[in-house]
């Protein structure tokens, strides 16, 4: 079931799109209700070229008709529409519950702007308030890395599919990393954004930390607020 929370901050990201735009598309919940709007602008004439963070984002957008570019085609791109599993009131965020983590952190550097759709359960006074922190890792990494986030005192669980280990559309492995309470502040999550990324194999992490140029924040009576970055 659509969250008609997601649909109105959908609604208010599209008027964010200007013709011939090049854009950047999430993964995720968020995206798909976004671009079952944005579907309509293009066919009603709207010039957009979408270049998409995963596998499944790029067919879902093929079957909308949406017509879609990569990073190689030497435009910059005017923003990023993507979804978020937590945000706190300074815009930090957790992403990669979805899998495409490392994917959605290269188009958001690639864009001038990343905007972040979510229904107003995604507010959290901290981060990590749902206990866990995704990192990618390299398959051959694995014992390794989980005998590293166990040193700092994570609890790493491989994420699975079907029972077997969920392969990331880089060929990668996706571990949670279970926390036993949120973290303290902002300084806590850098500090430990950096002891993850510091292991080797972590190709990355889901802590997105003032990446957000601004947050749309979405309630069930259509009511949508804009959340912004101070610069």
């Amino acid at each position: 079931m659509t969250d008609p929370g997601v649909e109105s901050a959908a609604a208010s990201a599209l008027e964010l799109i200007a013709d011939g735009m090049h854009i950047g598309l999430g993964t995720g919940h968020a995206t798909a209700v976004f671009l079952a709007r944005l579907t309509g602008r293009v066919r009603s004439g709207l010039r957009v070229v979408g270049v998409p963070t995963s596998e499944a984002t790029a067919a879902e957008a093929r079957s909308l008709g949406i017509p879609l570019g990569t990073l190689d085609d030497g435009e910059d791109l005017a923003l990023t529409v993507d979804g978020a599993d937590e945000v706190t009131p300074n815009l930090d965020l957790v992403k990669g519950f979805g899998g495409a983590l490392v994917r959605e952190r290269i188009v958001a550097a690639a864009s001038h702007r990343q905007v972040i759709l979510v229904g107003h359960d995604k507010l959290v006074d901290r981060l990590g308030t749902r206990r866990r922190i995704p990192i990618e890792v390299v398959p051959f990494a694995r014992g390794l890395v989980l005998r590293r986030v166990r040193a700092l005192g994570l609890e790493p669980v491989v994420r699975l599919a079907e029972s077997r280990p969920f392969i990331s559309d880089n060929g990668n492995l996706t571990i949670d990393c279970g926390l036993a309470r949120p973290l303290a502040d902002a300084p806590a999550a850098r500090a430990l954004e950096a002891d993850l990324r510091a292991i080797p194999g972590v190709v990355d992490t889901g802590l997105f930390l003032g990446t957000a140029e601004r947050v749309l924040v979405g309630y069930p009576d259509g009511r949508v607020d804009v959340l912004q970055a101070e610069r």
